[in-house]
């Protein structure tokens, strides 16, 4: 076990409290003008899933948990939940839909994720920071909108709903941010 600050954690990061390993979900450092900053986490349980939210003072330490973390890729999903391989091994691991939840929109064969590994099981998934899509449909472009941040809504093929500039047509490629789903620029291929 490791001890680190609250406000250096990161999504994703196991943390061992009172024996129990939990997966930070989310995190925000709250700077109020009076008072000291706090870091709130939203955490989840691994052996039952359930979620926890806490707050501790910014420099306050936690236990980091070991975990292992290694890249696999993305196979399939069935109904047992959604299959990896270790490149280098060609071991294969089932992860539960409800741990990979909405980032299972931007897995397609061959997605290169990192997975973290406690004992053998998986606990927790990061998915690259971007993703290349193709854009399913959107509104056409109204002549005389061309002024820069302008922004229409439209659909990806994943799935996915997002916010594009109005020069984005359907069948674009474009990358997105997997944490939210937001335009980044056009696809360059």
């Amino acid at each position: 076990m490791v001890k680190v600050a609250a406000s250096s954690l990161r999504k994703g990061a196991v943390l061992d409290l009172d024996g129990r390993l939990y997966v930070v979900l989310s995190l925000e450092n709250i700077h109020p003008g009076k008072g000291t900053p706090v870091t709130q986490l939203d955490m989840r349980r691994i052996a039952d899933g359930v979620k926890v939210s806490e707050r501790y003072r910014t420099t306050e330490q936690v236990e980091r948990a070991y975990v292992d973390e290694r890249s696999y890729n993305f196979l399939y999903s069935d109904g047992d939940g959604y299959h990896f391989m270790n490149p280098e091994t060609y071991d294969q691991v089932a992860v539960s839909a409800d741990m990979v939840g909405d980032a299972a929109a931007y897995l397609t064969d061959g997605t290169t994720v990192t997975l973290s590994i406690h004992n053998d099981i998986a606990i927790a998934i990061e998915l690259p920071q971007r993703a290349t899509v193709e854009i399913a449909d959107t509104e056409p472009a109204v002549k005389g909108q061309t002024a820069s941040g302008s922004y229409k809504p439209a659909m990806l093929t994943n799935g996915v709903r997002t916010m594009v500039p109005t020069y984005i047509t359907p069948g674009t490629r474009i990358v997105v941010m997997t944490a939210d789903g937001s335009f980044v620029e056009r696809a360059k291929d």
